[in-house]
């Protein structure tokens, strides 16, 4: 199934949550739509379920228009943050609860919903769980249940509204990696709405970066985190260090004192260096294109994340090898291996 947004626009008063978002999803991609609270991403998930409507445009599958058809009628599986499990419930009977529902003419027989509920089971890896209530299970078991529930009547589509956002950080990382793998199995076009950058980067095939209702950038996850396309993008995903420059003349100046980097066709006035924590090289005191003192040092893992006070009048963070062995009060000089200028103070 393949999925399409075009000019889509809603608000809600005078707020503006999608401003004419256009977006393609490829038959059995799995999307991540990736952003800060209030850019829209939600909203967009919701009025591709059917749960919201658009005050403009166009929401198509395969092409045809579906505005026409409610919620029921879009056959899409809806995953929510808090798993939304009915409580009286058995696990085996959350999960057969929308074969039971199904009109009669299309519903099946009870040995068949018996059947399909034991194959889902199986494919989140609970069939041992069946009899047991969701109070009596984890958050990452209940979670894995609310997605079987949603396979269960064999959607086109899957919507997942911030999966994982309720569950501790280890439980997460075990779910998203999980949720990479039963994608690969399942092949159902899928979005999922995530605030975790480091989520929509592990598991999704593309991320749609977006804000105060608009499409930032659309690529794969390497494009967004090594070629953003915006400054949003840039200080949003991955660390960054993000420098307020002047543009004159090709030259680029810090505190008016010029830095050995070139503007790339950057238009003159104020503008923001942005630079990744691990790009930027430590060095002597006497090299490099900035210079600073090492006010706070902490190490982690493979990591020192150095704490400078630049001369040039800013404090900033890097992250450097643990063998470079800072110390507070040492005189460095840095300069970047890699960095972007984005026109705009």
């Amino acid at each position: 199934m393949t999925i399409e947004a075009r000019g889509v626009v809603k608000t809600f008063g005078a707020f503006k949550a999608l401003d004419g978002v256009d977006l393609k999803v490829a038959n059995g991609e799995l999307l991540a739509l990736l952003g800060p609270s209030g850019s829209g991403k939600t909203t967009l998930l919701r009025i591709i379920a059917g749960l919201e409507w658009p005050d403009a445009g166009e929401i198509l599958f395969d092409g045809e228009n579906a505005l026409d058809r409610g919620a029921r009628e879009r056959h899409v599986g809806f995953v929510f943050q808090h798993y939304a499990l009915f409580r009286h419930m058995s696990v085996f009977e959350n999960v057969a609860f929308g074969l039971r529902v199904q009109p009669r003419r299309i519903r099946k027989s009870e040995a068949q919903i018996r059947a399909r509920v034991k194959e889902l089971l199986d494919l989140v890896q609970l069939d041992w769980l069946a009899d047991r209530y969701p109070s009596q299970l984890s958050g990452g078991q209940r979670q894995r249940i609310a997605l079987a529930r949603a396979l269960a009547i064999e959607p086109r589509i899957l919507l997942l509204d911030e999966p994982f956002g309720a569950l501790d950080a280890k439980v997460r990382k075990e779910l998203r990696q999980w949720l990479r793998t039963l994608h690969h199995s399942i092949n159902v076009t899928s979005i999922f709405v995530t605030h975790d950058q480091e989520e929509a980067l592990e598991v999704a095939h593309r991320v749609v970066v977006m804000d105060k209702g608009r499409i930032e950038q659309v690529g794969s996850p390497g494009d967004v985190y090594d070629s953003p396309a915006t400054a949003f993008v840039h200080g949003f995903i991955g660390e960054s260090i993000m420098l307020p420059v002047e543009v004159t003349g090709g030259a680029v100046h810090l505190n008016g004192r010029p830095l050995d980097i070139v503007a790339e066709g950057v238009a003159p006035g104020a503008s923001t260096l942005f630079v990744r924590r691990h790009d930027m090289l430590v060095g002597p005191a006497d090299s490099g294109t900035l210079h600073g003192a090492v006010t706070h040092v902490r190490s982690f893992g493979p990591v020192q994340r150095a704490e400078i006070a630049l001369t040039e009048g800013s404090t900033i963070e890097i992250d450097a090898p643990r063998d470079r062995d800072l110390r507070i009060g040492d005189r460095v000089g840095l300069k970047p291996r890699h960095y972007r200028i984005f026109a705009g103070g």
